[in-house]
């Protein structure tokens, strides 16, 4: 049997790894009164977060969306408010992260469309798009196999088109790209262990 120092040091632990879900569970294995002040302290933590994002999302609609000038600002502002929608569905529960995740779905495709039309698929706010939107299908959707023909495809679509301009990638779109492949890598390697396992 374990003793309360270990579940305590359990806890702390799992805080430190930003595995918050865990550090929920370890505590609940210490008396309710600690299980009463963490869901106290988490409830504040999340009623905190959703006037953030909400106050974002209301400068994003009222003023930065509608007076984005630039093919590449639209993008940007519509896949920030994806990005905020997105935060808001990671914690909540039942109706609320359904409609979340569905704003997301909207902001995402919006940004999507004019992306792919008038954007190089080497342009780092694109690729900000493709990565931020794959993680999406990936963390909200569980749509592993949507997430990971996503990066993919970003990250083909961007060397070829390079090879095709022969050009320089911007040092954002480096740095995106990286992250893409880091993720398409990890999708790929967690899809084939699930696959290794129900097989």
């Amino acid at each position: 049997m374990r003793m309360r120092y270990e579940y305590t040091f359990m806890a702390k632990l799992a805080e430190q790894a930003h595995r918050y879900e865990d550090m929920v569970e370890w505590m609940d294995e210490l008396d309710p009164v600690h299980v009463a002040l963490v869901n106290e302290y988490k409830s504040k933590v999340e009623s905190e977060l959703s006037q953030v994002c909400n106050r974002i999302l209301s400068l994003l609609d009222l003023h930065l969306i509608p007076s984005a000038s630039t093919h590449e600002s639209k993008v940007f502002y519509l896949k920030t408010k994806g990005d905020y929608h997105r935060y808001l569905a990671e914690f909540k529960v039942g109706l609320e992260r359904e409609i979340a995740a569905e704003d997301a779905m909207l902001s995402y495709k919006a940004a999507e469309k004019i992306a792919r039309a008038d954007l190089s698929p080497t342009n780092h706010v694109r690729l900000g798009l493709e990565l931020n939107y794959s993680v999406f299908f990936y963390e909200i959707e569980h749509d592993f196999e949507k997430a990971s023909s996503m990066a993919r495809e970003a990250l083909e679509d961007a060397v070829e088109k390079r090879d095709v301009l022969g050009h320089m990638f911007h040092k954002e779109s480096i740095l995106i790209l990286q992250l893409l492949r880091d993720n398409f890598a990890l999708w790929t390697s967690n899809m084939e262990v699930s696959d290794s396992y129900y097989n």
